[in-house]
């Protein structure tokens, strides 16, 4: 069940949200217009768990097409709501706003509360009172910093819902899918491509997306749910609390999914920025590849998962050297095009074989044949005349896939022959842009013969 939240540019709705909620998932801040797109957070009350829509402030009379895209997706929340939640502000009284926004809703069909905001003490209480004049019942006198009045509010919201009869997937398998890259390159475009319908403004405006929003999409049967993320940028340049808040809400988004991709900007290559996001995502624990986006604009014509020619091809591939240079983890480069749909399905197909790549548990036989032949290709090293041995390998967990060596001595293990191993095994099973672990644990009970070797 679902409530949209409503209402004129900074009247407070995502303070509002955030207390209903407890939580700080809203981005909340004095200048108006900071939310953009629609974002849902759940929330329970008296045994009811329910959803808020959080969307942008809307002004009817701001003919900006950003603003009339706020204005779209307002009105995408309420056709997608049982209940809609308009927000006030009490201090500032009534505006002509208020009285466009209540017309929108009054056409609508939905029951209708009304929330006067900034009501912080109970000598404010009658600033509530002007809002009846537009007709749409009692208002309730609220105050999102103070906690005042929330309680009744949602004693109504719960009221007016109807029976909830959805089923929850939390335990379903779900591959959970982060967006995530500088501003502007693309990330809310390739969301929208993905659903194959207009879910997250897109503008030119660079960080337009202020929010991380979790959209749900069926892949060849199975579900995703993709968080789309607010543009990441360096520390050093982030002067305002919103980017600042923004920079930490990627990273957020990047440690809860299972799958990231790295959106970049096909005209301006794999920066180096993008290359700090793609190891920020493994370090997270995040299967990563990266993607060129706009590879239209470059007159690419480039098979993402291929090897072989065509237009760019030179470029691309001297891009996907520089990656596998540069990270450890030795991410995919694949590209697309938001605009004109140009391997959208096929990026998707490749986010759901990389997320099982990092699912899979190979056995343990397998695995022991391959050390041995790893052992055979290179020999392990020796350090004062004794040789370090390799004695057994097994997979002991998986997202990311984690795997055991029994050794003989652990001083003898070099980083350069560490990474071997670990490229080797990332190699044969697949596992580029996998985060891989590798414990090297040596055997405890040992002969004396072991001892002295």
């Amino acid at each position: 069940m679902k409530v949209a939240v409503v209402g004129y540019p900074n009247v407070g709705k995502s303070s509002l949200v955030n207390r209903l909620t407890q939580s700080r998932e809203a981005v909340v801040h004095e200048r108006p217009g900071i939310t953009r797109d629609r974002k849902e957070l759940q929330t329970d009350w008296n045994g009811r768990t329910f959803t808020l829509i959080d969307t942008g402030g809307v002004d009817t009379q701001d003919e900006d097409p950003l603003a009339v895209s706020i204005q779209d997706q307002a009105r995408e929340a309420l056709a997608d709501a049982q209940v809609a939640l308009l927000v006030v502000d009490a201090r500032a009284g009534m505006r002509p706003g208020d009285a466009e926004i209540a017309d929108i809703l009054r056409r609508g069909n939905l029951p209708i509360v009304v929330a006067a905001n900034k009501i912080d003490s109970p000598n404010d209480l009658p600033l509530a009172h002007d809002f009846y004049s537009l007709g749409l019942g009692e208002p309730l006198a609220v105050s999102a910093a103070q906690g005042l009045g929330t309680g009744d509010l949602l004693d109504k919201l719960v009221e007016l819902l109807p029976e909830d009869d959805e089923i929850g997937d939390a335990d379903e398998d779900v591959v959970r899918l982060a967006l995530i890259g500088r501003p502007n390159v693309g990330k809310s475009s390739l969301v929208n491509a993905f659903l194959g319908r207009e879910r997250v403004i897109v503008s030119d405006v660079a960080g337009t997306t202020r929010d991380a929003i979790d959209m749900k999409l069926e892949v060849d049967g199975r579900k995703v749910v993709i968080v789309d993320t607010a543009g990441m940028r360096r520390q050093a340049k982030v002067t305002e609390s919103v980017e600042y808040y923004t920079t930490l809400r990627s990273q957020r988004a990047a440690e809860r999914a299972d799958v990231a991709l790295v959106v970049c900007d096909a005209q301006d290559g794999i920066t180096a920025q993008d290359l700090r996001i793609a190891e920020l995502a493994m370090k997270s624990g995040c299967a990563t590849a990266l993607v060129l986006n706009k590879w239209d604009i470059t007159g690419g014509d480039q098979d993402p998962l291929g090897p072989g020619g065509g237009v760019g091809a030179a470029e691309l591939e001297a891009e996907r050297a520089r990656v596998n240079q540069k990270l450890r983890l030795r991410p995919r480069v694949l590209t697309a095009s938001a605009k004109t749909g140009r391997n959208i399905q096929r990026l998707l197909t490749e986010v759901m074989a990389i997320a099982d790549r990092a699912q899979h548990r190979i056995p343990t036989a397998e695995l022991n044949r391959f050390l041995a032949e790893v052992i055979a290709v290179r020999q392990p090293p020796a350090k004062q005349g004794h040789r370090l041995k390799m004695l057994y390998i097994s997979q002991i967990g998986t997202a990311p896939p984690r795997f055991a060596i029994q050794i003989n001595s652990r001083q003898r293990v070099t980083r350069d022959y560490a990474y071997f191993v670990e490229n080797r095994l990332r190699e044969r099973y697949g596992l580029d842009g996998v985060p891989v672990i590798i414990d090297f644990v040596e055997r405890a009970n040992r002969s004396k013969e072991e001892r002295r070797s």
